[in-house]
């Protein structure tokens, strides 16, 4: 029997279907994560975290040194001039104050002894009695007792004036800001027991690295903004650089530097601010601010080469491309971008590693958001 011809036509055309490539899958559409590209005009500004202080602080002691009896003040406590900030046990210098004036009157009888002996010889010697080589003894010894009457007189003045500093009093409004003494303690004269800050102006203090302490010059102003919740709403206060130290800190190599604010700035004792400069002084005009970009944004370009890149998207097709860009250096976990990229464009935030150039992606939306 014969085979009809078209079972072998039939056979070869499964063969040539069984051995051919199944179709590649369609690449999924994956979701990325997108920034949009802007350069803001404060990213070029030099920034610093600063603290609010009292132009003027004083850390104050008694002049006497004693034991602290009482101390009625506690930090963050408003007072006047004149108020009663500590005092001492008092008893010592009373005491002292009593013999000083104890001693006073021993002078002073002396002296009116003296002086009543120089009027008696004085007499004689009218009448031909003494000599006058008598009469000049005398007159000395009354001259030494006026001397040590004042002598004594000048003690007594300090034993009361010290009884006087056995009280501690505020020499002007403001605010306690430390205490550094407590009731009990025996301590020293001038040991500071009060901080007070004055009332009246401030200063928004900073900390400068070395590197760019030499930019700034007294008289540079700058713009100082409080951190608040709201500071975004808050228009910035103007600051003026009034001090720059001569010598950095020994343990943090950085430079105080103090800006004085405004007389009409109203800025709590001890608030955080935050310190920009417009420009340095005297510098070279400011390059174009950077763009900060995370590093999961950045891959390294195709070609083998060492060129950086991003995927760019195209809101028209919903297709990323690869784009090379120039990295100038790092600012913590950003990196600063200073070419290849123009405002308003989008970029991958993430995955960057899974694209390929032309690939269609759609936007990522976090769960609960449209």
């Amino acid at each position: 029997m014969k085979t009809p011809l078209y079972v072998p036509v039939l056979m070869f055309a499964l063969l040539v279907g069984a051995c051919s490539r199944p179709e590649a899958p369609q690449e999924p559409v994956r979701a990325v994560k997108l920034m949009t590209v802007s350069r803001s005009a404060a990213q070029s500004q030099f920034g610093y975290a600063g603290e609010v202080r009292a132009r003027t602080e004083s850390r104050l002691g008694f002049r006497v040194g004693g034991k602290l009896v009482q101390r009625p003040v506690e930090v963050g406590q408003r007072v006047v001039a004149g108020q009663l900030l500590a005092q001492l046990d008092a008893q010592d210098l009373a005491l002292a104050a009593q013999a000083a004036q104890a001693q006073i009157v021993a002078a002073q009888t002396q002296r009116d002894l003296a002086a009543a002996d120089f009027k008696r010889f004085s007499d004689l010697k009218a009448q031909g009695f003494v000599s006058g080589a008598e009469i000049e003894r005398r007159q000395a010894a009354l001259d030494a007792a006026e001397a040590a009457l004042r002598q004594a007189r000048a003690q007594g003045a300090v034993q009361g004036n010290q009884a006087g500093y056995a009280r501690l009093v505020a020499d002007g409004p403001g605010v306690v800001l430390a205490v550094e003494a407590e009731v009990g303690q025996v301590i020293a004269a001038g040991t500071p027991v009060v901080r007070l800050a004055r009332d009246g102006a401030r200063d928004a203090v900073i900390a400068v690295p070395e590197d760019r302490v030499s930019r700034l010059k007294v008289g540079q102003t700058a713009q100082v903004r409080p951190w608040t919740s709201a500071r975004d709403a808050l228009e910035p206060l103007a600051a003026q650089v009034r001090e720059i130290a001569a010598s950095a800190d020994p343990l943090t190599r950085t430079f105080q530097v103090k800006l004085g604010l405004s007389a009409d700035a109203r800025v709590a004792l001890g608030a955080t601010v935050s310190v920009a400069f417009a420009d340095d002084a005297g510098a070279a005009p400011a390059a174009p601010a950077p763009v900060r970009l995370p590093t999961s944004a950045l891959i390294q370009a195709t070609g083998g080469g060492k060129d950086t890149a991003v995927w760019v998207f195209d809101p028209a097709s919903s297709r990323v491309n690869m784009r090379t860009v120039e990295v100038s250096g790092a600012d913590g976990n950003e990196m600063l971008v200073v070419s290849g990229l123009k405002d308003g464009e989008e970029i991958v935030a993430a995955g960057v590693h899974v694209l390929s150039p032309g690939q269609q992606v759609t936007r990522f939306a976090a769960a609960g958001k449209p």
